[in-house]
């Protein structure tokens, strides 16, 4: 049988948040991937402490939490802000996403059993029903079952320590997509992309397999080099 970790935190996250903290940590942290607070914006203790019905002391420890996420950074004395972004930052965590997300399919691949593979024939379903064609009604959707695909992919030989960090790398991705949405090349099938993985790794053709992972990776990166400066939010 194939080994299975999830996320430190992930069933936490599933359900609903404990703590005051973890409440306004949580809302915070999908308004800034959201886009609702844009980068750079300074983060006022003062005022959002009204908006997510907070103490200070709270909204403080919620923010010091996002500055370890990198979605929040703390400027000693001047408080927070929400973190800058960039195509250098973007190319970044495309590279380091890449040398661990791959590696972890390769394995997963040779390892993976036939539950390993149920459960990524399920998650695949579960995405394609709702990228064809991808709307910005169901973008919420899709991000979690986009976001649940990949990890079923590399369920059979990621450890806790890959899983972590790629899920503070699929946290940034989606605010860059976010941010994003309407400037990527409008023939782009996302759905064909993630077909290709999905039948590659079931094949256990894991060359194939990571050859079609890291090209999908990449090509919002690629995209997003070749949208003009006067259209694109990263500079």
């Amino acid at each position: 049988m194939s080994q299975v970790f999830e996320f430190p935190g992930a069933e936490q996250a599933a359900g609903a948040p404990r703590t005051l903290a973890e409440m306004a940590y949580t809302r915070l942290r999908r308004h800034i991937i959201e886009g609702w607070y844009p980068p750079g914006t300074k983060l006022r203790v003062e005022h959002l402490k009204d908006d997510y019905g907070v103490g200070a002391g709270t909204l403080r420890e919620a923010l010091t939490r996002l500055v370890s996420d990198a979605l929040v950074i703390a400027e000693g004395q001047r408080g927070f802000r929400v973190t800058p972004v960039s195509l250098q930052d973007l190319a970044d965590l495309t590279r380091l996403r890449i040398h661990i997300e791959v590696d972890a399919l390769r394995q997963s691949v040779r390892n993976g059993d036939a539950q390993w593979e149920q459960r990524v024939r399920a998650a695949f379903e579960r995405l394609s029903a709702y990228e064809q064609p991808i709307s910005l009604e169901l973008l919420p959707a899709w991000e979690d079952c986009n976001r649940v695909f990949h990890e079923q992919l590399i369920s059979a030989a990621a450890s806790p320590w890959t899983y972590h960090m790629l899920h503070i790398l699929s946290q940034h991705g989606e605010r860059y997509r976010r941010l994003c949405v309407g400037l990527e090349n409008s023939a782009r099938d996302v759905h064909r992309e993630h077909q290709e993985i999905f039948e590659a790794a079931l094949r256990r053709a894991d060359a194939r397999a990571a050859l079609a992972l890291e090209a999908h990776i990449s090509t919002t990166l690629t995209q997003l080099q070749q949208v003009p400066p006067e259209r694109s939010p990263l500079r």
